[in-house]
This record gives C-alpha cells, structure tokens and sequence, in this order.
C-alpha cells in the first residue's frame, strides 16, 4: 500500500478526528492489525492563522510540510483542513508527489448521493470565497450559504468553542441547518470546515450529512490501496 502523508496542525482538534476516522475506516476495509503507513507533519498552527504575510505565508508553511512529507516517502499527500485549499494548486505545484483534494472528493460523494442543492458551512473563507463554490457550482450543484450575521457566527464558533474542543453551541448549528432545510430546501449540509463534524453526524438533521474528514480519508485510503 502507499504511504499517505498528512499535513495537520489546521487544527489539531480536526486532525485527531483525521486520525480516528483512519483507523475506523482501515478496520473496515482491512484484516485485523492493517493499516496504510501514515506520517502526520503538524504544523504550529498560530504561525499559521496569524501569518502577517496573511496566505502567501500560510501557503509558504504547507509547501514546507509538504516537501517534508515528501523527503519522508509520502507516497500521496492531503491537506486536513478545507480553508487551506485556497491554494491547493499552489502547493501540488511546488511538489511532484500526487496530493488529494478534499473538495473533488467531495464533489465525487454528492454525486453518488444524488443531492444537487446543498448548504455549505465551513469558515468564513470557506464560505465566501469563491474557491469552494465555484468547483462545486462547476461541477453542477446548487450551493447555499448562510447569511452575513450568521457566518460571523459559525465562524466564532469554529475559531472559538471547537478548534479548542469546546461543543458549547451544538444545538444552534443543528438548529441553523435544520432551519435551512425548512426555508431552502435543500437536500444536504457540507460540514466543509474539518472540525464541523465533531458536532453534527448523519441522523442529527434531515438532509444528507456530508462530513469532509470521513469523504476525504475514504478516498485516500482508497488511492493508497490500489
């Protein structure tokens, strides 16, 4: 099997979800005792969020995980985090080892789904830029987002409550999606920031739960078995 390397640290709280999803679906996949060698390469992750180069010194540090995953035989690589593939291109350019994206895997699972329209959450940038919505509204789908005073919230609330591992505000994102269902019609929620799923899990809404970590970690245990 291949090598996979993880560049985490973004943040450490979604990155042990990383870890705990790849041993769940290894246990799965595989007989007992089996896993895909994994390096992790964890980046400080206060250099990171408050760069004062803003993303040209971000992207420099995960171009610098990166090539270190790489001298260390990482045979495929992938960011754990969604916000930081605002410059995927970017960082894939700067190595030759072949890395995976969390949002083409995710576009892969909504087609196998069958859901068209769907709510993004994610971090403010995630969710108004256009990086993300524009692969997803390429590829054919409907996407909604919060409105302004409610992405300030689920933006404090990821930064403040669940990047420190604190799940104080649980029921008001259960309660922004399910009003979205309502409202909007839609047929499925993107948790498309890697600490969303530690709060909200398939069952908890009605509508398709698209959780990032699971999608992304699914394909890139497939890619390491072929």
């Amino acid at each position: 099997m291949k090598r996979i390397g993880l560049i985490g640290g973004t943040t450490p709280e979604s990155t042990c979800y990383y870890y705990r999803k790849y041993l769940e679906v290894s246990r799965e996949r595989f007989e007992p005792n089996v896993y895909p060698e994994l390096i992790i390469y964890s980046i400080n992750f206060k250099e990171f969020v408050d760069n004062p180069r803003g993303w040209e010194g971000r992207k420099e540090i995960l171009i610098n995980a990166a090539k270190a995953l790489e001298r260390a035989g990482a045979e495929i690589i992938a960011l754990t985090a969604n916000t930081p593939h605002i410059v995927f291109p970017d960082v894939q350019n700067a190595i030759d080892t072949p890395m995976v994206s969390i949002i083409d895997a995710l576009i892969e699972e909504m087609r196998e789904r069958g859901v068209k329209r769907a709510l993004l959450l994610g971090t403010k940038t995630t969710m108004t830029a256009d990086f993300y919505k524009n692969a997803l509204r390429e590829a054919g789908f409907e996407v909604l987002t919060p409105n302004a005073e409610e992405i300030e919230e689920v933006e404090r609330i990821i930064k403040e409550e669940l990047a420190l591992g604190n799940f104080a505000s649980r029921d008001w994102i259960i309660d922004l999606i399910n009003r979205y269902i309502k409202e909007q019609d839609i047929e499925g929620v993107i948790l498309g920031c890697t600490e969303l799923p530690l709060i909200v899990k398939a069952g908890d809404v009605d509508a398709e739960v698209f959780d990032t970590v699971d999608i992304h970690m699914r394909k890139l245990i497939d890619l390491a078995s072929e």
